[in-house]
């Protein structure tokens, strides 16, 4: 059974950091890529980063220099690692594998001073 569980949420002030986790049991992770999307209240889900089973990395504009998505394929773990965090990256944020399009349960962000 697939899952990916994430972790690491919480309230942060703007300027702060977090680090996000996504653990994955149930594949052979080192095959997949892993991607974070977000979405906010009254939004659509949009792609945050990505990351493919052979390491290149992907960043949506608005994240681009502030956010660093990796991964450790011992540990059948994403991280996506979030710097100088602002009110408007407030969303829960999913962890998504493919192929087979696996998602996370989410994880709640929120800036806020």
């Amino acid at each position: 059974q697939v899952q990916l569980v994430e972790s690491g949420g919480g309230l942060v002030q703007p300027g702060g950091s977090l680090r996000l986790s996504c653990a994955a049991s149930g594949i052979a992770f080192s095959a997949y890529n892993m991607a974070w999307y977000r979405q906010a209240p009254g939004k659509q889900r949009e792609l945050v980063a990505k990351i493919t089973d052979s390491g290149y990395t992907n960043y949506a504009d608005s994240v681009k220099c502030r956010f660093t998505i990796t991964r450790d394929n011992a540990k059948n773990t994403g991280y996506l690692q979030m710097n100088s965090l602002k009110p408007e990256d407030t969303a829960v944020y999913y962890c998504n594998v493919q192929p087979g399009d696996r998602w996370g349960q989410g994880t709640q962000v929120t800036v806020s001073s």
